[in-house]
């Protein structure tokens, strides 16, 4: 029996490599014989950068860079020398993880460090640059990286510097020399930049905005396409992924040419999943919270869509599931973490323990 174990991280307790490993070591000690191979996955959020330094190698990358809110840190991505391909997540600069809940700003945070990290990989001549886009801190539509990369905005003649501002813009100066590379941002959502499912409604009240802040914010990225519209002659403002990362996909598009697409697919594509679906008799997958929400473009759905036209057999282990038609159509069966009397709490601080023993049930089944 050959089995691929193919996870995306539990978040806030294992990354996937960590997840494939313990559900590996809980398959061998039913099924010692069974031919075993770990392919963790990502959608565009974060770990897409690691699972692909893991699947293809490359060079981990240091770059100074700023925070969302203009604070000094040191940032990294994944060079692939072979390739001169640079592999990035925003929020390595930009992500939620490096602001404290008391800090979050959503008038002040924006996306600097991403073009730092951008312009990092210019130098380095990247001839191509994957961004994924997630777990972001930010609703500036990529302002804060539009001017690291030299654009330049302006309220009559005072320029704009910060996503407050935005709503008074006015123009948008472009810088002389830009990127004639390849960029991809990987998302995992569909979502545009502007109304009630654009980037600020949607998100801005999970990053702490207050609805003077979410409709402030919503005003001036409205304004912002409109003269993107004008200066730049592109207009992506209802393009699916436009709102990711806080309307990231939106400023990547309008200022740096980059194509959106689904997270999921261009790590799968970079990783060799396919392939390995097709090797394998039974395939395996997972994540932390499985849900309706993981049917729009997440991991876990993409490898099971994978594995059911390629005809292969698909089991899911996660940390918890809605069980709902939709979600249990895609498997053969979900196994969860947390069933009584195991807290979802609980089993966050036993998930690997946790991993292993569905492990071992799912072995017994097959």
């Amino acid at each position: 029996m050959r089995i691929l174990i193919a996870p995306d991280k539990f978040k806030g307790s294992l990354d996937a490599r960590q997840v494939g490993d313990n559900i590996a070591s809980g398959l061998h000690e039913v099924l010692p014989g069974a031919v075993i191979e770990t392919m963790p996955v990502a959608d565009g959020g974060e770990g897409t950068a690691g699972v692909i330094r893991q699947a293809l190698g490359g060079e981990t990358i240091g770059c100074a860079a700023h925070d969302a809110l203009g604070r000094e840190i040191e940032a990294s991505y994944v060079w692939l020398s072979d390739r001169a391909t640079a592999v990035m997540e925003m929020s390595a600069a930009a992500g939620m993880w490096r602001i404290a809940p008391k800090e979050r700003d959503l008038l002040r945070a924006d996306t600097f460090g991403v073009g730092e990290m951008i312009k990092d990989a210019i130098r380095r001549d990247a001839q191509e640059i994957l961004i994924g886009l997630g777990g972001s801190a930010t609703n500036d539509g990529g302002f804060g990286m539009a001017r690291a990369l030299g654009f330049q905005f302006f309220a009559n003649e005072h320029e704009v510097e910060s996503p407050a501002e935005l709503v008074n813009a006015a123009r948008i100066r472009i810088p002389t020399q830009r990127f004639s590379g390849t960029i991809t941002a990987a998302v995992d959502v569909r979502n545009p930049l502007l109304g009630p499912r654009g980037a600020t409604h949607t998100f801005g009240p999970q990053k702490s905005g207050t609805v003077e802040q979410v409709e402030m914010l919503e005003s001036g990225l409205r304004q912002m396409a409109d003269i993107v519209t004008r200066d730049l002659g592109c207009d992506f403002r209802d393009t699916p992924g436009a709102g990711a990362a806080g309307g990231l996909g939106f400023g990547l598009m309008s200022f740096c040419g980059a194509t959106i697409k689904s997270g999921f697919d261009v790590v799968a594509e970079f990783i060799g999943l396919r392939e390995a679906i097709a090797r394998a008799d039974i395939v395996i997958t997972g994540e932390g919270r499985l849900d309706e929400q993981s049917l729009e473009g997440k991991a876990p759905a993409g490898v099971a869509r994978m594995a059911r036209g390629a005809g292969k057999r698909v089991f899911a282990i996660a940390g918890s599931a809605t069980d709902t038609r939709a979600v249990r159509a895609l498997f053969d069966d979900v196994l969860v973490l947390a069933r009584p009397p195991i807290t979802p709490e609980q089993s966050i601080a036993r998930t690997a323990e946790l991993l292993q023993e569905r492990a071992r049930e799912l072995a017994r089944m097959m």
